[in-house]
């Protein structure tokens, strides 16, 4: 399959050279907004086991923690719809008011899980009230990959737009899933042994308000995207070709329906192996390797500095060598690195010098398979669809990707079958990323 000849309706020339400060300004923005939702997100799943017994109890602790990472998947599936409209809105109004206003819902979306009465106070309407409070936070965050996604790349230079693709969407990631980290180490230490399961837990989703405060204070600071605001230039001095068609009915008809099939090819095996490293890994230590709290903190956040490192590397090898060997040489290590490393983490259990290696060696993997997707997909739209085509190919690849979770732990009947149900689920999607690696049209040097 190639489809080389990607669509570039929308797209103009070169827009001048912006100042320095306002490059990293845009960077900044870019990676700490999708860190905060991904922190948002990342904080369900150090609570899971808890929150599993609070709002999905049952006979089986697996079936508890399938209902907890299903609830996750919800947040997941529902992104699209975010991106679909939050994406319309960045490619037609700008990306500085969407991403300001998806910072704050997803917030206090977040948040206000923290205050939700479990099933013994109120019976069946707490996991229902759970499971709305995820569709809102899941159509937010869609909302924040349409915007922070597309504001970075399209301020940054060329010659960087790989290492910004890796510091947004993987080191971001990392950055977010360390303060999620931070925050269950602190917390765990305010609320010890008994107390977390009682009262931290809740605290863990109050902090979620920091996505909101940082939202408004970047509506303040933040410059529109450069090549946006050249676009609408241009649509301003010749009103007679400004495009009528919706984004979302652009991208699934035939002038980009080739590359969103193949666009979720990647998107897919990227979403799935991270969420099957960085996010499975909390449960992975608790119920497989039975870390402790404390400890248990301590190496996830060593684990995302882990991702940030592999990322970076990662983004900058795509701007070296191109997107798809670098896409290449992270779908080989996933295929033969995963299986090993997850069935070694159970049979390291309650050593936990040797957990922490293996955690790590997971992590650079998750990392280096995201890194450059974000840049690869700006690359393939036109910047009058760019927020709509990366947003809905982001974040549909890694909807599908995030429900894996959950079929490890139905497929998993007791903890000591998970990992090698998780090795056998690794190496499987490693499979799939690297032939979707191979198919993939090479999009390093194409102008945004």
């Amino acid at each position: 399959m190639s489809d080389d000849t990607t669509p570039a309706s929308g797209s103009v020339g070169n827009p001048a050279p912006i100042p320095p400060r306002k490059v990293l300004l845009a960077a900044f923005a870019s990676t700490f907004g999708w860190a905060l939702d991904l922190f948002d997100l990342f904080l369900l799943l150090y609570v899971a086991p808890i929150v599993g017994r609070l709002f999905f109890p049952s006979h089986t602790p697996t079936l508890s923690l399938a209902a907890v990472y299903a609830s996750f998947a919800v947040a997941l599936l529902v992104r699209p719809l975010g991106s679909a409209v939050f994406g319309t809105y960045a490619d037609r109004k700008g990306r500085k008011l969407a991403l300001m206003v998806a910072m704050v819902g997803v917030g206090l979306a977040t948040a206000g899980f923290g205050l939700l009465p479990t099933i013994e106070q109120v019976g069946i309407l707490a996991p229902i009230l759970f499971l709305v409070l995820r569709v809102v936070q899941g159509l937010f965050v869609g909302g924040i990959v349409a915007s922070t996604h597309t504001i970075g790349t399209e301020s940054i230079p060329p010659q960087y737009r790989g290492l910004v693709s890796g510091l947004v969407g993987g080191a971001g990631a990392g950055i977010g899933a360390l303060m999620a980290s931070f925050a269950y180490f602190v917390l765990s230490g305010i609320f010890p042994d008994d107390q977390f399961d009682q009262w931290g837990w809740r605290f863990m989703f109050f902090t979620g308000l920091i996505s909101t405060v940082f939202g408004l204070i970047m509506f303040k600071f933040l410059e529109e995207s450069p090549v946006w605001k050249q676009l609408q230039q241009a649509k301003a001095s010749k009103p007679a070709v400004v495009q009528k068609v919706s984004p979302v009915r652009r991208l699934f008809g035939p002038e980009y329906r080739k590359v969103m099939l193949v666009n979720l090819l990647i998107t897919f095996g990227g979403g799935a192996t991270y969420y099957l490293t960085s996010g499975y890994l909390p449960t992975l230590l608790n119920l497989v390797a039975k870390v402790p709290h404390g400890e248990t903190s301590r190496i996830l956040m060593w684990g995302s500095v882990a991702v940030i490192v592999s990322s970076l590397l990662f983004g900058w090898l795509s701007d070296k060598l191109g997107r798809k060997p670098s896409f290449i040489a992270a779908g080989l290590a996933a295929l033969i690195g995963l299986p090993l490393l997850f069935n070694a983490v159970s049979g390291a259990a309650g050593e936990v010098d040797a957990v922490l290696w293996y955690a790590i060696a997971i992590s650079l993997i998750g990392g280096a398979a995201i890194a450059p997707i974000m840049i690869f997909l700006n690359e393939r739209f036109g910047t009058d669809i760019r927020a709509s085509g990366t947003g809905l190919s982001w974040n549909i690849g890694f909807a599908l990707g995030g429900t894996m979770p959950t079929f490890v732990s139905l497929a998993a009947a007791t903890p000591a079958q998970i990992p090698m149900v998780l090795a056998v689920f690794g190496g499987v999607l490693g499979l799939m990323y690297l032939i979707g690696a191979l198919v993939i049209p090479e999009t390093r040097g194409r102008s945004l």
